[in-house]
């Protein structure tokens, strides 16, 4: 197969960044009358954020819709061109999310829509990554350290599997998301970081 083209590769990450840019969560929280979710809570336009207003549904929501915009942005270049193209678009949804110009740059953290690339350019590794996550969470009680040490796993696990386009992908996703939850390692290591409860989640259910 003949490489790819630049143009091909800007046009993947131009429209990856713009599908990633949309701040789900701030639209639906504006829609459903709670104001400017940047507001509230700890001002991240991601689902943890919307959860804090009380809305579980509209918590879910935005879950996945965040999640999904990275999946479609890289399924759609996927359908388009190739699968590097897919990896580019997943990439730059990320950095549209975290960093969306419509935000002055201040945006999420990532997590949900990095899952999204994830499953939709590997989803052997997509479930592994959300496997992981469970598996902390339900042992450690922290969400934040969950995602990162799955996301940090991802790369490893694409590398066992020889997909070293993934696997450089991937990490740099994983280092995007330890620069955007910095305040959450830091709370971490001090032991102030807020903690979950899947157990009891469950039991309620």
């Amino acid at each position: 197969m003949a490489d790819i083209s630049a143009i091909i590769l800007f046009g993947a990450a131009a429209g990856g960044y713009l599908l990633g840019s949309i701040p789900f969560g701030l639209v639906l929280a504006r829609l459903a009358g709670l104001g400017d979710l940047r507001q509230i809570g700890s001002g991240n336009i991601g689902a943890t954020n919307v959860l804090r207003t009380g809305r579980k549904g509209l918590a879910l929501a935005t879950l996945l819709l965040d999640s999904g915009k990275g999946a479609i942005a890289a399924l759609l270049s996927m359908a388009l061109w190739d699968g590097r193209a897919a990896l580019v678009a997943g990439l730059f949804a990320v950095l549209g999310h975290n960093f969306p110009v419509w935000l002055n740059m201040k945006g999420g953290k990532g997590v949900a829509t990095t899952l999204g690339v994830l499953l939709a350019t590997s989803p052997l590794i997509g479930v592994a990554a959300c496997l992981i996550w469970l598996a902390m969470a339900w042992f450690f009680h922290y969400s934040s350290l969950s995602a990162l040490v799955a996301l940090v796993l991802a790369p490893l696990i694409a590398l066992i599997f020889g997909a070293n386009a993934h696997a450089l992908v991937y990490a740099i996703l994983a280092v995007l998301a330890l620069v955007r939850h910095r305040s959450n390692i830091e709370r971490l290591l001090a032991g102030t970081e807020p903690r979950i409860d899947l157990k009891k989640k469950f039991k309620k259910t």
